[in-house]
């Protein structure tokens, strides 16, 4: 069975950090594109962030440039999202999805992710 399931969440004051873990059962990462997404309260889910195969294909929201970090470990089937300089805004619901269909490269298009996680929840607040 296909499984990813996040981890690192939690609450941090603002300008804190955070790093996210997304971790693959019953399957190998290695030929998958990786997302990062998140969902606010009242708000429509958005890519976040996004790693393809090899690790040289990365994509970033204008948001999160300069402050968040995407990276992939093969060998752990894991792929992280560091995320520094935290704001009030990126508070949220973070989901990471796999993804054959990008031809290892990175898109921000939800319907081309086969498999998500259950999401983290990440709570930036004073």
């Amino acid at each position: 069975q296909l499984q990813l399931v996040e981890s690192g969440g939690g609450l941090v004051q603002p300008g804190g950090s955070l790093r996210l873990s997304c971790s693959a059962s019953g399957f190998t990462l290695d030929d998958y594109s990786v997302g990062w997404f998140r969902q606010a309260p009242g708000k429509e889910r958005e890519g976040v962030s996004c790693i393809g195969t090899s690790g040289g294909s990365t994509k970033y929201a204008d948001s999160v440039k300069g402050r968040f970090t995407i990276s992939r470990d093969n060998a752990k089937n894991t792929v992280y999202l560091q995320m520094n300089s935290l704001k009030p805004e990126d508070t949220g619901i973070y989901y990471c999805a796999a993804s054959k269909m990008l031809f290892g490269l990175c898109a921000f298009s939800a319907p081309a992710f086969g498999s998500w996680g259950r999401g983290t929840q990440v709570t930036v607040s004073s």
